[in-house]
């Protein structure tokens, strides 16, 4: 089976809705023609009704930065994945770097989600990546490996094919910084021999992995030149209309 290549944008808490309206309509056009290439946006969680207004009839799709692990009940100021599919969602993202280590959610937590988001038929794109001091200490393999089986141990295996990870090194991201293409396909590959370890060939091969840590024109071309890179998750320059452009233009 053929792993999607996705390249999407993370906006993190940034945009207004005419701000927001203006980048999404400068993307469609840079979409067209690609039938091979996702490219997904996700807005803020208010902006998520607009989206769906504004993708209208292209190949852009759109989906939320985060939810909640339960379908509803009394947690307020979270997000239901099942609101998020009947707002159109296709794609939500679950344990990115600043949701573990701002809001201190655990291994175990993402997994819920991501249960959830497949329960829902969204896509989750789980985040995993470590800190410097891991990757100096040489501790970032496990790291990365008990970041991926929490998921595996959540999902059964029969969903694994509709699960989509990103490897964001948590010191490159907002830093400038960039791990090289050599470090990206090292945890690439890393990830994708956890998944051939646990579930076998196919399901390795199938599965997309996506780079994520400022991810940028200048090395968009390189960073997917890799083997093992499926795609990019982009967090600043995907906020520029040019900037994200350009990474799609790449494809």
């Amino acid at each position: 089976m053929a792993r999607r290549t996705i390249i999407a944008g993370n906006w993190k808490m940034n945009l207004l809705p005419d701000q927001a309206e203006s980048l999404v309509m400068s993307l469609v056009a840079v979409t067209e023609n690609k039938p091979d290439l996702e490219v997904v946006v996700f807005p803020p969680t208010a902006l998520i009704p607009y989206a769906g207004e504004w993708v209208s009839g292209s190949s852009l799709q759109f989906g939320a930065q985060n939810c909640w692990h339960e379908l509803s009940g009394a947690f307020t100021g979270e997000t239901s994945p099942e609101l998020l599919r009947a707002l159109g969602c296709g794609y939500c993202l679950v344990g990115h770097s600043e949701r573990r280590e701002i809001f201190g959610e655990s291994n175990d937590l993402i997994g819920l989600k991501t249960r959830a988001l497949i329960q829902m038929k969204i896509t989750p794109i789980i985040c995993v990546g470590e800190s410097l001091d891991e990757r100096e200490a040489g501790t970032h393999l496990e790291k990365i490996k008990s970041q991926v089986e929490s998921v595996f141990d959540a999902v059964e295996m029969s969903s694994w094919l509709r699960l989509v990870f990103a490897y964001e090194p948590i010191w490159a991201i907002g830093t400038g910084k960039t791990a090289t293409p050599d470090q990206a396909e090292e945890i690439h590959r890393h990830i994708r021999d956890l998944i051939r370890e646990r579930a076998g060939e196919a399901l390795s091969e199938g599965i997309s992995i996506l780079y994520g840590g400022s991810a940028k024109p200048s090395n968009a071309a390189e960073l997917l030149g890799k083997e093992n890179i499926d795609g990019l998750l982009v967090g600043g320059a995907s906020l520029k209309a040019e900037d994200f452009s350009n990474i799609i233009s790449v494809f």
